[in-house]
């Protein structure tokens, strides 16, 4: 019976978050996922790292400090995949008044002062570009920075970066009971047909959605923080602009709607605030839902939206800590970790609300809980940079250009994409090619025999969705005929796990 000093539950951004650092800090770590890393609500974001714009109007300071100070640390430990973006926020008569705005503005740039990052300024939208795809009569508007990322692959860099630390990770590896006994937990896990029983000398809860129900009925305690959970839906339309900039879009119900740009020729719309009783393996975006999204971007858009549009919708559920209020928009963002157990008990801790920005920030605090019961080492992960993310001084411009350099018969746009999405694990993915025969057979997209080996071997894709949504995004424009190939290919041959 294997011992671990700390088993992990969950595969979001969260559990591979504590899980890297307190491997990092000497922990032996298991973590245990039910189903692909990031297959629930980390991979169903906004796509977004930053302060939290509104909190401001609740008086939310800790929480935006936080944000943006995390905000700043991910634009240095993974560049590849955070990266800046200007959003544009329309002004419309009868909402904040231009003078608040301006002063929320400089709240926001004055607690999250970053070098790269411009402050806010104030556009004329009659003549400014950002104001050309609007409909007529919006005049003015500002602009602010903030930044965004790919989610999946931000989880999945954590995941490989506690690996790499020693963690185990255990994909399609379901945890149905753990209990205390001799001063240990031992979970009984279950993969495929087979269980094992493991023990480990603290267990922390990072489920998610589920982290009650984890509690009531896996750990068999009673919930110890009172959440409520809101899905949060999206859409996918054709790009709505040529320019490189987002909009935060204030609707009529008094609630804010982005559109982002989103992989390459397409934007992205949302979110929904939907309080739902109880969540499922996987939340699915409302006829409804998607006919208020496209209403909203099309009361500021000249180019209307209809649902015939929408080419991908995608959903995730919440966990937010109840905070009382009225409204799912208004409930905090912030996150609460409980420790129980009392002493010389082994310890169980849970994770309750949270948000992509400030996973690890959460993390930390999470093993720092930890040293009331065990030695634990110092705290690392806010100078140590993702895995890919040690670009150097030229970023990933630099990175795809010495790809295309090395491997000229290359196309530029799958350079850029490889370069994007590994950061300088590219050169694990490319390994020892010499030449376009060498990436073998052409599967989807872009996307060659050679990457889906690499992501099987070292980023347990296990499926045809696990590579087509968030590994990559390449379902967007992927036939049913690639489709098909890529199914083929997992077919052809057994699923492993990578290597610890």
């Amino acid at each position: 019976m294997k011992l671990y000093d700390l088993a992990v539950i969950g595969g979001g951004i969260n559990g591979v978050g504590v899980a890297r650092d307190a491997a990092g800090r000497g922990l032996s770590v298991l973590l245990a996922e039910q189903g692909d890393l990031a297959s629930a609500t980390s991979s169903a974001s906004t796509k977004l790292i930053h302060g939290g714009l509104r909190y401001l109007e609740y008086f939310k300071f800790r929480l935006v400090r936080e944000s943006l100070h995390e905000r700043a640390l991910l634009l240095k430990l993974a560049p590849h995949l955070v990266r800046p973006m200007r959003f544009v926020l329309p002004h419309v008569d009868g909402t904040r008044a231009p003078w608040k705005l301006r002063f929320g503005f400089r709240l926001y740039d004055w607690f999250g002062r970053t070098p790269g990052l411009p402050g806010t300024r104030a556009l004329d939208l009659a003549d400014d570009p950002a104001g050309a795809p609007l409909n007529p009569g919006f005049k003015l508007g500002f602009e602010y920075s903030d930044c965004v990322t790919d989610d999946a692959r931000l989880v999945i860099a954590n995941a490989i970066g506690a690996r790499e630390k020693g963690a185990v990770i255990r994909t399609r590896t379901r945890c149905v009971s753990a209990r205390r006994e001799d001063g240990y937990w031992q979970l009984v896990l279950q993969a495929g047909g087979s269980r094992e029983i493991v023990t480990a000398r603290a267990l922390v809860n990072a489920t998610g959605p589920w982290v009650a129900r984890t509690q009531e009925t896996i750990l068999r305690q009673k919930a110890a923080t009172g959440v409520r959970l809101v899905k949060g839906s999206h859409i996918v339309v054709p790009r709505l602009h040529a320019h490189d900039r987002a909009y935060l879009l204030p609707n009529d119900d008094g609630r804010m709607v982005f559109a982002v740009p989103f992989a390459g020729g397409y934007t992205l719309v949302g979110t929904t605030d939907i309080e739902v009783s109880e969540t499922s393996t996987e939340a699915t975006a409302s006829s409804e839902e998607i006919l208020y999204l496209c209403k909203a971007v099309s009361r500021f858009f000249r180019t209307q939206v209809k649902p015939s549009a929408v080419k991908w919708t995608f959903a995730g559920v919440r966990t937010l800590v109840d905070d009382g209020r009225k409204s799912a928009s208004q409930i905090t963002r912030d996150y609460r970790i409980e420790s129980e157990g009392r002493y010389g008990e082994p310890p169980q801790l849970s994770i309750y609300g949270g948000k992509l920005t400030t996973y690890r920030s959460l993390a930390e605090k999470v093993v720092d809980r930890l040293k009331s019961w065990m030695v634990v080492g110092s705290a690392w992960t806010s100078g140590e940079p993702l895995p890919g993310g040690d670009l150097g001084a030229g970023g990933v411009e630099e990175l795809v250009a010495s790809v295309e350099a090395v491997h000229p018969y290359i196309a530029a746009s799958l350079a850029r994409r490889l370069a994007q999405s590994y950061g300088t694990r590219v050169w694990t993915v490319l390994g020892d090619a010499k030449s376009a025969e060498d990436f073998g057979p052409r599967l989807v997209g872009d996307l060659h025999a050679r990457e889906l080996d690499y992501l099987r071997r070292e980023e347990w894709a296990a499926s045809a969705d696990d590579v087509l949504w968030r590994r990559t995004k390449l379902g967007l424009n992927a036939t049913a005929a690639e489709v098909a190939a890529l199914k083929a290919a997992f077919e052809a041959s057994p699923a492993t796990q990578p290597a610890a």
